[in-house]
């Protein structure tokens, strides 16, 4: 593949991104390789958020203007959001595609490096870098497994987002998308080399408990096992806020079936999953390696 001819196209969901998109803006624009086509969905912003998408408007940006809802929608809301950039999509011809948050920004060559990571590993289905933060001017990174990328930078090869159909509409979406791969044969994983900088930390617009009890949502709605959870809470007490985290996660897992919230539609990749977690559990090969 001649790198500097790959077609991607890019569609970022974006609410009350005043802050910080400008920043995501002017990294693509200083992009070595610049996408076929960028999508930004501002999804009914209450600051000036539709307004800077407008202001970069061009012939290979365009912006869809959402009403507001009145709230944030978890998991499920930035998939319509994406899926309403999504369909709006001209170029047809792209070789990836890629989910990209309002809130970060990167290296001139960031997906040069990618792609080159993709040319290099034929069965590379998911890929993207990794967050960081500054903290008293020190970078920090985000403790994921090898195999997860995060949902703000994640990039697609076509043959494989064909392959599991686009995204689940709830939370834990991003979760699902990898394992589903996984399950058909593609691998997915983050670029250790390649950092985003996020200028804001993931859930901070929720608040520490809420996003936790949402993670716990994301999980039950995922399918873990269900002793898999519970030793991710157990983990989790070695992590601050030491109590409250680990409660926040197992309230929102066992609520979900309390309230019998629907799971994922996907038997066969429940399935998969539980058997990649219990294969973990007891030191054998999965995804987590």
């Amino acid at each position: 593949m001649n790198l500097s001819a790959t077609r991607y196209v890019i569609v970022t969901p974006a609410r009350d991104e005043e802050a910080h998109l400008r920043n995501t803006i002017r990294s693509i624009l200083g992009q070595t390789i610049l996408p076929a086509e960028w999508i930004i969905v501002n999804d009914g912003s209450s600051d000036r958020t539709g307004e800077i998408i407008d202001e970069y408007s061009a012939p290979w940006i365009r912006a869809v203007h959402r009403t507001n809802r009145g709230f944030r929608k978890a998991g499920g809301g930035v998939v319509d959001t994406f899926n309403d950039g999504y369909l709006i999509l001209t170029c047809k011809d792209w070789d990836f595609i890629v989910k990209l948050d309002g809130d970060l920004s990167f290296e001139p060559n960031y997906f040069e490096s990618c792609f080159a990571h993709f040319e290099r590993e034929p069965r590379l289905g998911v890929g993207g870098g990794v967050m960081c933060y500054i903290e008293n001017g020190k970078k920090s990174f985000e403790a994921n497994p090898a195999f997860h990328v995060r949902g703000a930078t994640k990039i697609y090869k076509r043959a494989c987002w064909d392959a599991i159909g686009g995204f689940w509409p709830a939370p834990g979406w991003d979760t699902m998308d990898e394992v589903k791969a996984s399950m058909l044969g593609w691998t997915t994983r983050s670029f250790p080399e390649l950092h985003l900088l996020h200028h804001r930390h993931t859930g901070a617009a929720d608040g520490t408990w809420a996003n936790l009890v949402k993670n716990g949502r994301a999980n039950y709605i995922c399918g873990y096992h269900p002793i898999f959870m519970l030793m991710k809470c157990v983990r989790r007490l070695k992590f601050k806020p030491h109590i409250l985290g680990p409660a926040a996660l197992l309230y929102g897992f066992l609520t979900g079936y309390l309230k019998r919230i629907p799971q994922v539609d996907d038997p066969k990749t429940i399935g998969y999953l539980r058997q990649q977690q219990m294969a973990r559990l007891s030191g054998k090969e999965s995804i987590w390696k």
